[in-house]
């Protein structure tokens, strides 16, 4: 077995990935995910709204933000890159509270397919349970495919330049 199959062997059980297909092209949907200005506007499952405290992308840089739940809980958040490819690869810790340590890691890809973006968002929890309790407590399968969708809609947006 090769070192890239054992890997993914590795953190099969704790893992949750998303793909989708978008309607536009690579350097449209990276921006939509690295600008603060288009995160505002899709981030985050239905109902929810995002708060960018600070938005630092590059390689030891930093987003800070609050979600906004539709129950009004506001929900801290913050990511710390940890590999930056421009148009390419994010690659992320994400935690909660400031101080607190990251939750999971993400690596998101963005991969030309046709005039269309093949986007791969996928975290990886330090275990199964862990997973298994956001899946479950958070909704975070349901969560990611909002998410998602909102992404879709807004990158539409962008394209019928209706957003800036």
């Amino acid at each position: 077995m090769n070192a890239k199959a054992t890997a993914a062997s590795d953190t099969a059980d704790r893992e949750l990935v998303f793909t989708r297909l978008l309607d536009a092209p690579r350097a449209l949907v990276y921006q939509a995910w690295t600008d603060p200005r288009h995160i505002a506007s899709w981030w985050g499952p239905n109902g929810f709204t995002t708060t960018t405290h600070s938005m630092d992308v590059r390689v030891g840089g930093r987003w800070r933000y609050v979600m906004h739940g539709p129950d009004g809980k506001d929900w801290p958040n913050w990511i710390g890159y940890i590999k930056v490819v421009p148009g390419e690869l994010l690659e992320y810790d994400h935690g909660g509270e400031e101080s607190a340590p990251a939750e999971f890691h993400v690596t998101v890809t963005f991969a030309d397919e046709g005039s269309k973006t093949r986007l791969t968002m996928k975290m990886v929890f330090p275990t199964a349970a862990a997973r298994d309790r956001v899946v479950r407590e958070f909704g975070a399968t349901e969560g990611a495919n909002q998410t998602l969708s909102r992404l879709e809609q807004h990158l539409a947006q962008m394209g019928e330049g209706k957003t800036t």
